[in-house]
């Protein structure tokens, strides 16, 4: 449990502002006095993100549950963006499509989510570099029925570059978004529950978690180095560090010596969901929750590469 208080710099209470662990369900509101306690089952390994209307947002990544917190909002300074008049082959509507299909995904349930928001977004294409990046100065507001979340989303670094000069995912090479959510349960009926679940099972989440805990079997995750089975503890080695799992890479492909990546695998789930993972970091750390620390470093094509937002679920899904 936690405790604290939040204040604008004239140590006046905020009432009604958000706590919350990032990527989580777990959250609550400061009460008229600014008070507020925030109760959890296990230790989250995750930052803890305070927001107010019209101030800016705390990240607190070093707190203790025996101590109350004093949280200082200070207020968010209002800068227009600065629209540069230049020539742009690609239209506000195709920006909009290619970024709801790189963020959102175009999976159903990609397809079925709304941003509330979209107008707030704005975009940049540089065509020297064929690099398409999108920004957000208000939290995206999503909508994700057939998860039953409403996630509100700070979005903190969004990019996409592509093989030539284009606006289509199809020749997008590399996908990227970085930023901090809070999940909000507005429905869970049988069928919904169903969904979560169908998602869970061979996502990005699930492989973390089995990963640290040596689940692999014909039921979950299989390993493959190229065409061939392998076993995994051959080259991962798992240890604990505190409340996280670090795992280290302990055997790489030779053939890869000099390349920027240090190892490449491929992942078969449940002998149909197939995806392949490459290392860019030989050590990174998985929290209990299945959150892993090196999120730029580990990259990931096929399957779970598909499943963008829309697809993710909150990180203590299935956590009591």
């Amino acid at each position: 449990m936690i405790k604290g208080k939040i204040v604008d710099n004239k140590n006046q209470p905020l009432p009604g502002a958000n706590i919350y662990f990032d990527g989580t369900t777990v959250a609550t509101i400061a009460d008229s006095e600014g008070n507020f306690t925030l109760q959890y089952g296990s230790k989250l390994n995750s930052i803890l993100a305070v927001s107010f209307i019209g101030y800016q947002t705390q990240y607190i990544q070093n707190y203790q549950e025996d101590k109350e917190l004093v949280i200082i909002l200070k207020e968010a300074v209002n800068v227009l963006n600065e629209v540069v008049l230049k020539k742009n082959r690609f239209s506000r509507k195709q920006k909009l499509q290619l970024f709801r299909e790189q963020f959102l995904g175009q999976t159903n349930v990609g397809k079925k989510a709304k941003i509330e928001n979209e107008d707030d977004l704005y975009f940049d294409y540089d065509e020297t570099t064929n690099t398409f990046k999108a920004y957000c100065d208000k939290p995206l507001i999503i909508n994700n029925t057939l998860l039953g979340y409403k996630i509100n989303y700070e979005l903190v670094d969004f990019e996409v570059k592509f093989v030539t000069t284009s606006i289509k995912s199809v020749d997008v090479y590399r996908s990227l978004y970085l930023g901090l959510s809070r999940y909000e349960e507005i429905e869970a009926t049988p069928k919904i529950i169903k969904q979560r679940q169908e998602c869970y099972e061979g996502s990005q989440l699930h492989f973390f978690r089995n990963l640290v805990n040596n689940i692999w079997n014909k039921d979950n995750f299989l390993l493959f180095v190229g065409k061939f089975q392998d076993n995994p503890n051959d080259y991962f080695a798992i240890s604990n560090e505190g409340d996280s799992k670090k795992v280290t890479i302990t055997k790489q492909d030779k053939t890869l010596v000099g390349k920027k990546f240090i190892a490449e695998f491929n992942l078969l789930f449940k002998k149909k969901k197939q995806s392949r993972i490459i290392f860019e970091t030989e050590t990174f750390f998985v929290d209990q929750f299945g959150n892993n620390s090196n999120v730029q470093d580990i990259i990931f094509s096929g399957y779970i590469a598909q499943l963008k937002v829309a697809d993710m679920l909150p990180m203590n899904y299935g956590v009591k």
